[in-house]
């Protein structure tokens, strides 16, 4: 990978302690240095090239975008922007003004040719790794003059203001210096003033031991995505003698079993809806993640607009097993119902693997199936589900910016992430289209409640949990509270400690 840009545009420096990469820059004497360790790896350090959380944290907290998330809202606000708005009806012509006196960490000015690069680039790179996905709808970008961007659609899309805020949407300088990390002193933006001298980004690589080490004895100021759920349930407990706590907030993160509709098993409603009947969400996240999530009863999180309880309307809470015999005869199925739930052991979180053993035996005590669980390495993980080779497998999803479209879009349709065969196109032709064009989000809430509906009544996926976002911190560390909201961005910049 080729890091060319100049990467500091946030008021705060990063540097990664890692085997990755190391950045280094002159810190301010005055103002505390929060260390911060993460599990996560980076997967790219370029913003054409990462889709992952781990490098979404990074360019959240070291480039500057048109729009961002301010501190505990989902509503895109300006911010290396004066103004955006659509300038159209129909929600396919977006013009942004930039603020005056805009400028990179190496003091370049930052203007409009910077952004129509940054996007021009995202899309000629085309990393299939990458963002570049979120983008396809953009057919161009011009610049009447350095300070104003205009950007053209091939189809409506009201949630382009909510991409563009997101870390795909970050601005590179098209100079393109080497990657350097330090304060940026010429920061012009929204985002209120750095709360620290710095913050360092340790990386432990899936070492959740060694993370939580480094919490304990006071290397890392702050442990944030990768500790177990069972060490965050004790430190929950310990809070008071230990010295650290941790800090829960609210998280849009979720994940679903997935049907292969095109399975001889599970492409069969009854079989679906008997898992539907059976699956005790309650009794699961008590089990493997000791309250650390919360039972998910929809394909769009709660906190998230548009959101309702169509799973829980249609099956309940509570298992039944006589409501999943009642499916499975409706199939001429007499007998136990053999199936395979498919894990892969890193991808979506440590426990994951616990997880689909429990709901195995929720399956098999009911009489009604004889399921096993298997589990391969992610790369063979995602050829085999390409190749239609499994009936039910695991997907987590963690939003690339907090809006239904986000939690819908990607899962239906042609190329769609979940990869299970699954067509309807009331959903693709219709209602998808129809919230895309209506830029007043709050009017799509019918549109997305007959989505969520559809799923429930068809059954392609199956919500399982919805995350809660955890950060354990030793005392004396606060800022945390704008940290862990659903717009998922991690404020470096808000961090302190005495």
């Amino acid at each position: 990978m080729n890091m060319r840009n100049q990467w500091p545009v946030l008021p705060v420096l990063a540097g990664l302690a890692s085997t990755l990469m190391t950045g280094c820059g002159v810190l301010p004497d005055d103002g505390p240095h929060v260390v911060v360790g993460m599990s996560d790896d980076v997967l790219a350090t370029d913003p054409a090239s990462g889709y992952d959380p781990g490098s979404w944290l990074l360019f959240n907290n070291v480039f500057q975008s048109l729009l961002g998330f301010p501190n505990g809202g989902t509503e895109p606000q300006p911010e290396a922007a004066e103004s955006c708005s659509f300038t159209d009806t129909h929600a396919r012509v977006y013009r942004c003004t930039l603020k005056d006196g805009l400028e990179f960490s190496n003091g370049d000015p930052l203007t409009s040719q910077d952004v129509k690069f940054s996007f021009d680039r995202l899309l000629r790179i085309d990393d299939e790794a990458g963002p570049a996905i979120m983008f396809q709808n953009l057919d161009t970008v011009q610049t009447p003059d350095e300070k104003t961007v205009v950007f053209r659609l091939g189809v409506p899309d009201a949630t382009f203001p909510s991409k563009v805020a997101s870390a795909a949407g970050s601005i590179v300088d098209h100079r393109q210096y080497e990657a350097v990390f330090s304060v940026n002193e010429n920061y012009r933006g929204t985002a209120a003033e750095a709360k620290n001298s710095g913050v360092t980004l340790k990386l432990f690589h899936a070492d959740q031991s060694a993370l939580k080490r480094a919490v304990a004895d006071g290397r890392a100021d702050i442990a944030y995505r990768g500790l177990s759920s069972h060490d965050i349930a004790y430190i929950k407990l310990q809070s008071d003698r230990e010295g650290i706590e941790a800090v829960e907030g609210n998280s849009a993160e979720v994940q679903h079993l997935v049907f292969n509709m095109d399975d001889p098993v599970a492409g069969r409603l009854g079989v679906r809806k008997a898992i539907a009947h059976l699956i005790d969400r309650d009794a699961l996240v008590k089990e493997v993640y000791q309250d650390t999530a919360a039972p998910l009863y929809s394909i769009v999180p709660t906190g998230i607009a548009g959101h309702n309880t169509a799973f829980f309307d249609t099956y309940g809470a509570d298992p039944s097993r006589a409501k999943a015999a009642a499916a499975l005869r409706t199939e001429g199925i007499m007998g136990k119902v053999e199936l395979t739930l498919w894990s892969t052991p890193s991808r979506y979180g440590p426990a994951t693997g616990q997880e689909l053993k429990v709901i195995a035996n929720q399956l098999n005590t009911s009489g009604l199936f004889d399921a096993e669980v298997r589990s391969v390495p992610f790369d063979q993980y995602e050829k085999d589900i390409s190749a239609g080779r499994y009936g039910v497998y695991v997907k987590g999803w963690v939003p690339d910016y907090p809006d239904p479209d986000n939690f819908m879009a990607p899962f239906f349709g042609e190329g769609n992430v979940l990869d299970n065969n699954h067509m309807n196109r009331d959903i693709t032709d219709t209602l998808l289209p129809r919230t895309a064009a209506e830029s007043d989000r709050t009017a799509t809430d019918a549109s997305f409640g007959r989505i969520q509906d559809i799923v429930a009544e068809q059954l392609p996926v199956l919500p399982v949990w919805q995350g809660k976002q955890y950060a354990v911190v030793r005392d004396g560390v606060s800022g945390l509270d704008h940290c862990l909201d659903p717009s998922t961005v991690f404020r470096f910049w808000e961090l302190t400690k005495n």
